[in-house]
């Protein structure tokens, strides 16, 4: 059993300013960080692995579940829908686990409605809009017309930063992931998470440090 009841760290931005890299690094240095597969219905692209990177579901299936008040948060994000399952949360934060999301604001909302005391939010922001669209130009694996509509949802998603407890501005990879790191070390470390260990040590038992590496 965790001395401490599990945390979601939300980490949102516009397509193309960073934020898969970001986390996917933020899981390599800490295994016991969990990652939300999240549930979508548009199609795998290269590479990606069912029941690993999403649950890749028809619209069909996704409308049955919402139907059935499965989801903790869901949202339409580039003409595909996106979910996480109210039971993958719960199961994480009553088991002492953290949970990592990859979501867009709409998602991160709708997660801070219903688990507004166990959340950490963070908004990843492009250096510039210029910069943004080299990016997601670079890329290669979009059409121009994709782009160009990822673009002009950015800037809509963009007003949204507000919203978070952080701000990180991706311009450069190292900066900003030490950013990231220390605002999850910090997580870590919140009172409200380590009471059950206060509590222990004043009782007369020994307790451990936070092992960041375990699960």
């Amino acid at each position: 059993m965790s001395n401490s009841r599990g945390a979601l760290l939300v980490v949102s931005s516009p397509s193309g300013a960073g934020k898969t890299t970001l986390c996917q690094r933020l899981r390599s240095e800490f295994p016991r960080l969990g990652y939300s597969v999240s549930y979508t219905t548009r199609k795998p692209r290269t590479g990606e692995r069912d029941g690993v990177d999403y649950h890749f579901v028809d619209k069909s299936t996704f409308a049955e579940m919402v139907a059935r008040d499965e989801f903790a948060e869901y949202a339409l994000v580039h003409g595909n829908n996106y979910g996480t399952t109210t039971k993958t949360v719960n199961d994480a934060l009553n088991n002492g686990r953290d949970l990592l999301f990859d979501i867009d604001f709409q998602g991160g909302r709708q997660l801070k409605q219903k688990f507004a005391d166990d959340m950490v939010l963070i908004f990843v922001l492009p250096p510039s809009l210029d910069e943004l669209a080299r990016r997601l130009r670079g890329r290669a694996t979009d059409a121009r017309e994709v782009i160009e509509r990822r673009l002009r949802v950015a800037r809509e998603e963009l007003r949204h930063y507000d919203e978070y407890d952080y701000v990180i501005v991706n311009d450069d990879l190292e900066r900003a992931y030490d950013g990231m790191r220390a605002i999850y070390l910090a997580t870590l470390h919140r009172c409200d998470r380590q009471r059950r260990a206060a509590q222990a040590v004043l009782s007369g038992q020994r307790v451990l440090a936070i092992d960041t590496g375990g699960v």
